[in-house]
């Protein structure tokens, strides 16, 4: 039988134990039967028990060529193990016979299958060990130790044997291979880790000198341009592209590659558009007060795209001129998947009339969509002085929505 490879590694460990256990095993029986016959002068139960279960289990595991079913044969024999165990330890000293430790070994063998047919043997084998030793102790004992005196040490010599092989040479052997095996796919899993990180943080760079790439182009193109809309236009894209390549910038220089830590973020693209827009010498204060949150790129690129346009609008229509102002931003996460964000200006708003869906202002319209792309909504704050807004969202995942 050739090898499975990868995905079905683990089921041929599987098969290969058990039939190498099987056999071992049966040979092992059929051997000590011919032995307690031949040399041990034990002439009934016990050469029956050993040579029975050697045969049986020989056809057990040969039946498992025809119907493919491992569990079946694993539980046939172990239940057979249980069985033959019990009478021979029963009838080779009861209690103290040495041959009572195989059950031990087939509730080892159990765990070695599953933790489910561990439990149940081990629990068997202590069901087991408790009524040989209350037969012993009563009345009821109604077994003799068919063992002659003079081939006691000889029996418990081949009884230990048998154990110790069993235990380092078979199950001692496939488990070392097999936490072998583990180590091996555990250093592999880690490099493979190593190297899809070092590819994503390529990714992040890449994407990042990209659109910083078409935000110089949009620079270059507004300068060659007198007209003071299309400027506008310009810049405000420009604005749009640097505020979605500083995200992965971020995700790039931090170790976290799924995640960004918000809140410099925000500060650092909110100091951008106030130079951008205002200059270097300003008289706007940023008052930025964000919770530890970290969000995944679907829902940070959005969510800076709206904070980018709501500053934007505040600086170029709330705080005119030279004017001092403040701007303020606050996110903090509420219970279960919620978030709110609270930004504005103390500006001069503009008219109650005035909405989304009956303004020409681009900036205006796409706060509505980016906040309906993060699953939130957005409404207006009268209670403070300026353009306020409260936002909220959620975290969206991997997904993605049209701003259209």
């Amino acid at each position: 039988m050739q090898k499975p490879t990868n995905d079905h590694d683990q089921l041929w460990d599987k098969v290969h134990l058990t039939r190498r256990v099987n056999y071992f095993s049966s040979a092992f029986s059929l051997l000590f039967g011919v032995i307690s016959i031949y040399v041990l002068d034990i002439n009934t139960v016990l050469p029956h028990l050993f040579i029975g279960f050697g045969i049986l289990n020989l056809f057990n595991t040969w039946f498992y060529s025809l119907h493919g079913h491992l569990a079946v044969t694993y539980n046939i024999s172990s239940v057979m193990a249980l069985v033959a165990a019990t009478g021979v330890a029963l009838y080779s000293g009861g209690i103290k016979s040495p041959f009572i430790f195989v059950l031990a070994i087939v509730a080892f063998a159990g765990y070695t299958s599953t933790r489910l047919y561990g439990k149940v043997y081990l629990y068997l084998a202590f069901l087991l060990v408790i009524l040989i030793y209350v037969q012993h102790l009563t009345n009821l004992n109604f077994t003799v130790n068919l063992v002659p005196p003079e081939s006691q040490n000889l029996f418990s010599l081949l009884s230990v044997l048998f154990l110790v092989y069993l235990l380092g040479g078979v199950f001692g052997k496939s488990l070392f291979k097999a936490r072998y095996k583990l180590y091996q796919s555990k250093n592999e899993l880690e490099q493979r880790i190593v190297e899809k990180e070092t590819l994503l943080k390529e990714i992040h760079h890449r994407v990042k000198n990209n659109l910083q790439t078409v935000s110089s182009l949009l620079s270059l193109q507004s300068r060659n341009t007198e007209d003071i809309c299309a400027k506008n236009l310009f810049k405000s894209s420009q604005n749009r592209v640097i505020s979605m390549a500083m995200v992965h910038e971020m995700l790039y220089m931090r170790d976290d590659l799924s995640k960004i830590e918000y809140n410099s973020y925000v500060k650092e693209l909110s100091e951008y558009l106030v130079r951008s827009v205002k200059g270097s010498q300003n008289n706007i204060t940023l008052s930025i007060d964000i919770q530890d949150i970290k969000l995944g790129i679907d829902t940070a690129i959005p969510l800076g795209l709206l904070i980018n346009e709501t500053i934007t609008n505040s600086l170029k229509y709330g705080i005119t001129d030279d004017n001092d102002g403040e701007i303020h931003i606050a996110l903090k996460k509420e219970k279960g998947k919620d978030y709110v964000l609270n930004i504005g200006d103390n500006g001069i708003g503009f008219p109650d009339t005035v909405n989304y869906k009956n303004t020409k202002s681009l900036g205006l319209k796409l706060i509505h969509n980016l906040a309906r792309q993060l699953k939130g909504s957005i409404t207006r704050d009268y209670t403070s002085k300026g353009t306020n807004y409260i936002v909220r969202f959620e975290d969206v995942g991997q997904q993605f929505h049209s701003l259209t």
